[in-house]
C-alpha cells in the first residue's frame, strides 16, 4: 500500500456543546452511533483502522468487497460503520461482528450485513487533503463517491443497496435542529458541527458535538466496586440501575464518574441497603456464566474476558435521578451521569414510560439525497 496519507491515523475528535449553534462558518451532519472507521485503500488493498487504529478489516468482508468496488481506486476516507435492521440502526448487532471466529464473522455478515457511510476524506489519488479546509475536502469528497460504479447487490435486510454512502450536510442551523429531533427515531444520537475552514486535525478535539440530554428517576438495585478499591478501603465503582415492568426489575443501565471522595462516601451509605444475591430481583442471574442477549451484570462476555462484573446487591429501596443522552432497546446506550437522590419517590413507581420516545424514522431518509 502506497498512498499519500497512511496508516496509523487517529481521528478527528468532538467535544461537546449544549444546543445547534447558529453560526455561518460551520457545516452540520448527522452524527452516526456506529464504529469509527478509517479507510484506506490503495487498489484492491483496503485497510479498515478504529478510533485507536486498531485493524478492523477482518470483520467486516462484505463491507470491504463493496468499497473495491464503489470507491475510488485510491483513497483515504473517515467514517462510521454501522449495522441497520427496520431501517434503524442496531448498535449491539455491531458489536457481535467483533468476534475471533471466521465462521461467525462470515455467517453474521450475510445475516445482517454491516454499511459505511463517509463524512470526510482525507486522500484521493496522489492527494492529500488533510491540511485542507473542510469545505474544500466535502467538494472533493462528493465529487469522488458521484463516480461510484453501478449498485450490483441489493441488501435483502436494508433494502437500500448500497453499503457505502456519503452522510448528509447542511450550513443551515435551522435544519440542524431539526435533524436533531428527527434523525434520533432512525438511532442517531444528536449532530456533528465543522469548521468550513479547518483542517483535519487527528486526535484533536476540533468538532463540536450536540448530543440530547434527558434525565429519568431510576431504581438503585445494586454497585461495583471501583479498580482501586481494597479491603482495607472500599470504593464504589458505577450504580447498577433498573425500572420496573409487569415481570419485574429490568437491568437498564449504570451510573458513574464520581470523585475519590464521594465513592468511598457512597459505600458506607448504601452499607445498611447491602443484601444477599438470593434475596435480590436479579439473583437468578447468578446462574449466568457466559455472555447472553440482555448483557446481565455479573456475567461474561467476550467484550469483557477477564474482569471481574460480580456486583454488590441491594434492596432497591431507593431512587435516584440521573441523566442519559440515548437509548438502545430497553437500556441506556451510554453511562448515565447521576444527578441526585429522590426520596419523594417509590420505587415501583419508576417505569419506563417516564422514558422519551423518539419518533420513528427511516434510516433511508437520512442517507438520501437532500
Amino acid at each position: 500500500m502506497d498512498l499519500p496519507v497512511m496508516p496509523p491515523v487517529l481521528p478527528m475528535l468532538a467535544k461537546s456543546v449544549k444546543g445547534v449553534p447558529h453560526r455561518d462558518d460551520l457545516s452540520f451532519e448527522p452524527k452516526w452511533d456506529g464504529f469509527r472507521c478509517l479507510v484506506f485503500k490503495d487498489g484492491d488493498e483496503i485497510e479498515l483502522t478504529s478510533r485507536n487504529t486498531k485493524p478492523l478489516t477482518r470483520y467486516f468482508p462484505e463491507v470491504v468487497s463493496a468499497m473495491r468496488e464503489q470507491l475510488p481506486d485510491r483513497c483515504v476516507l473517515d467514517g462510521e460503520l454501522f449495522v441497520a435492521s427496520a431501517d434503524r440502526l442496531q448498535f449491539e448487532a455491531l458489536q457481535e461482528r467483533i468476534h475471533p471466529a471466521a465462521s461467525r464473522v462470515a455467517k453474521l455478515s450475510a445475516e445482517m450485513p454491516a454499511e459505511y457511510v463517509a463524512f470526510d476524506l482525507l486522500a484521493l489519488g496522489d492527494t492529500s487533503y488533510v491540511e485542507r479546509p473542510f469545505a474544500e475536502r466535502r467538494a472533493a469528497l462528493e465529487s469522488a463517491l458521484a463516480t461510484l460504479a453501478p449498485i450490483t447487490e441489493v441488501s435483502e435486510v436494508t433494502g437500500r443497496g448500497a453499503r457505502v454512502h456519503l452522510t448528509r450536510t447542511t450550513t443551515d442551523p435551522d435544519i440542524a435542529e431539526q435533524w436533531f429531533e428527527k434523525f434520533e427515531g432512525a438511532g442517531l444520537d444528536g449532530v456533528v458541527a465543522k469548521p468550513l475552514d479547518a483542517a483535519y486535525q487527528p486526535n484533536a478535539r476540533t468538532m463540536l458535538k450536540i448530543k440530547h440530554e434527558r434525565t429519568a428517576d431510576v431504581v438503585l438495585a445494586g454497585f461495583r466496586l471501583h479498580k482501586t478499591s481494597t479491603p482495607e478501603a472500599p470504593l464504589l465503582g458505577s450504580m447498577l440501575l433498573g425500572l420496573y415492568t409487569p415481570e419485574g426489575l429490568q437491568h437498564i443501565g449504570v451510573a458513574a464518574s464520581f470523585t475519590a471522595r464521594r465513592r468511598a462516601e457512597l459505600i458506607e451509605e448504601l452499607a445498611p441497603l447491602v443484601c444477599d444475591l438470593s434475596e435480590h430481583p436479579w439473583g437468578h442471574w447468578a446462574e449466568f456464566l457466559t455472555a447472553n442477549p440482555g448483557r446481565t451484570p455479573g456475567t461474561q462476555s467476550r467484550w469483557s474476558q477477564g474482569k471481574d462484573l460480580s456486583f454488590v446487591p441491594l434492596r432497591p429501596e431507593r431512587v435516584v435521578e440521573v441523566g442519559y443522552d440515548h437509548m438502545e432497546g430497553r437500556r441506556f446506550r451510554h453511562t448515565a451521569q447521576f444527578k441526585q437522590w429522590r426520596p419523594d419517590r417509590d420505587p415501583e413507581s419508576c417505569g419506563y414510560e417516564q422514558l422519551d420516545e423518539p419518533v420513528s424514522y427511516d434510516l433511508s431518509e437520512v442517507l438520501g439525497a437532500p
